[in-house]
C-alpha cells in the first residue's frame, strides 16, 4: 500500500486522533504556510511512501515545500534523498523530478513531530514528548519494516529514550558513525492497550542541507552506501 496523502483504512485513524491531540492544546505551529497551502494547520503531515516497504526516511520536521506537496521530505533536502533513492532502486539518472515519486513505492518518508514550526526551528523536546506516541504507532504498529535512515542530530537523538542512558550519544562520538548502525527496541501500545515493540536498526546519516557545510557535499555518496548495503541485503 502505498500513501502519497496518507489516506489508507490503517493510518486515517492515526492521523485523526493526531489532529484532536493538536486541537487540544495550542503549541507552535507556522499558521500562515498551512494557510497559503489550503490546509488548517492543525492538519498533521504524518507520513508519504509504503507502510509494507522495510526503510524508513526520518527527518526533523515539515518545511514549507513539504506543507503544500502535504508530503515530508519534499523540499531541496528530500530531493536530495529522493533522487539518491531513485539511482539506487532503478540504476538510472532520474530526468525530470516526477521521476522521483516512483521512489514511494520503496520507503516511508515521515519526521519527529508531523507539523512543520515556525522559523524552521526545531521543535522543542516537550513538542517532541507530546506527539511521541503517535510516532511510536506510526513506526511499530502500521509500518512493517526494521530499518530506519536518520537525517541529522535531531532526527537521530529522538530515539535517545529507547537505548541504555548515553548508548546513542556514544555512538555518535564514533568517527564511523555514517557507515556503521546501531539497534534499538521501540515500544508502543494500541488502543486496546496492547504492548507490541520491535527491533529497529538506526542508520544515522548527516541532514542534507546546504547550510551543512561539512557534509552538504559528501551527503549522495554517504547515502549511497547505505543504500547499496540495505538493497544488497533485501535482494
Amino acid at each position: 500500500m502505498t500513501d502519497n496523502n496518507p489516506k489508507s483504512l490503517s493510518g486515517i485513524e492515526l492521523i485523526a486522533e493526531i489532529q484532536q491531540e493538536a486541537e487540544s492544546a495550542a503549541f507552535p505551529v507556522d499558521e500562515p504556510v498551512y494557510l497559503a497551502a489550503g490546509l488548517q494547520p492543525s492538519q498533521p503531515i504524518l507520513y508519504a511512501g509504503n507502510l509494507e516497504s522495510k526503510l524508513c526516511f526520518f527527518a526533523r520536521d515539515l518545511g514549507k515545500d513539504e506543507v503544500h506537496a502535504r508530503q515530508p521530505l519534499y523540499g531541496a533536502a528530500g530531493i536530495l534523498v529522493r533522487r539518491g533513492l531513485y539511482r539506487a532502486i532503478a540504476g538510472e539518472e532520474p530526468t525530470k523530478n516526477t521521476d522521483l515519486q516512483v521512489v514511494l513505492e520503496h520507503v516511508l518518508l515521515t519526521n519527529t513531530v508531523p507539523y512543520k514550526p515556525p522559523g524552521n526551528k526545531a521543535y522543542t523536546e516537550a513538542v517532541k514528548k507530546r506527539f511521541r506516541p503517535f510516532l511510536e504507532r506510526l513506526l511499530i504498529i502500521h509500518w512493517q519494516g526494521d530499518k530506519i535512515i536518520t537525517l541529522g542530530n535531531e532526527a537521530f537523538n529522538w530515539f535517545a529514550p529507547y537505548a541504555a542512558k548515553g548508548e546513542l550519544k556514544k555512538f555518535f562520538e564514533r568517527s564511523d558513525r555514517y557507515t556503521s548502525s546501531i539497534q534499538v527496541t521501540l515500544p508502543t501500545k494500541d488502543n486496546q492497550g496492547n504492548l507490541h515493540q520491535r527491533v529497529i536498526n538506526l542508520l544515522p546519516l548527516p541532514h542534507p542541507s546546504p547550510l551543512n557545510q561539512q557534509y552538504y557535499a559528501q551527503f549522495p555518496q554517504l547515502l549511497q552506501q547505505r543504500l547499496a548495503e540495505i538493497f544488497t541485503e533485501n535482494s
